[in-house]
C-alpha cells in the first residue's frame, strides 16, 4: 500500500513539474517531509538495524526528487 502511494505521488508531482514548475518544488518539499522524518525515526535503530529500517524511506525520497527534477527537465525541453 506505502509502495502504491509513494508510485501515485511520484506520477503526480511529475505532472505537476511539467505543468507548474515553480510550484512543483513546494509539493515536492512538501511529500519529503514525512519521508524525512521516517528516515530519521529509523535510523535511530542500533547497527544494521537502522540501516535496513531506514532504507525504503531514503529510496522514496530519491524517487520522489527524481520524479519532480524529470518533470521540470521536461517541461523546459517542451516547445511552449
Amino acid at each position: 500500500m506505502l509502495i502504491a502511494g509513494i508510485i501515485a505521488f511520484c506520477v503526480l508531482l511529475f505532472l505537476i513539474a511539467i505543468i507548474f514548475p515553480r510550484l512543483s518544488r513546494r509539493v515536492e518539499q512538501g511529500g519529503d517531509a514525512p519521508l524525512r522524518v521516517g528516515q530519521a525515526a529509523a535510523s535511530e535503530s542500533p547497527g544494521r538495524l537502522g540501516r535496513w529500517l531506514q532504507k525504503p524511506f531514503s529510496s522514496s525520497r530519491k524517487a520522489v526528487h527524481k520524479s519532480g527534477s524529470a518533470g521540470r527537465k521536461t517541461r523546459f525541453k517542451l516547445p511552449f
